[in-house]
């Protein structure tokens, strides 16, 4: 039965992560290079946030004002990725049903959930994955 199809199936696997020492400045840069809305940020294999573009965007001054100049720069000297990244996470492992995960995202408003087995990071499942699930489904 699909219903009982393993989120592994469609997470993304490669995971593009922040360690919690890195800035925000990198973690701007790796939103805008890798195209992503969502990096979980680990300490060693084990996850202890997740940081999304938003977060970023919240304390960002760039988007209220004309001057590029080092702006984002300066606010982003001013916090830390932990101080920013949202800490209590919900997390599936890489077995629990794509319909599972389809009913946490809708229900809970998160866009992306990550995939823990044995506390490890395993992957990554956003709601852009659901969708193209979906699309290859119909």
């Amino acid at each position: 039965m699909k219903a009982l199809i393993p989120v592994s199936e469609i997470m993304t696997k490669h995971i593009i992560a922040l360690d919690r020492t890195d800035d925000l400045t990198r973690a701007e840069a790796l939103f805008k290079q890798h195209h992503i809305r969502h990096i979980p940020v680990v300490q060693e294999e084990s996850i202890i946030g997740m940081l999304s573009y938003s977060d970023l965007l919240k304390i960002s001054l760039a988007d209220t004002t004309n001057d590029d100049r080092d702006v984002d720069t300066v606010v982003y000297n001013v916090f830390t990725v932990e101080q920013v990244m949202s800490k209590n996470l919900v997390t599936v492992s890489s077995s629990t049903s794509i319909k599972e995960v389809a009913k946490i995202l809708s229900v809970r408003e998160f866009h992306a959930l990550p995939v823990v087995d044995d506390s490890i990071l395993v992957g990554i499942v956003t709601t852009t994955d659901l969708i193209k699930y979906m699309l290859k489904e119909l």
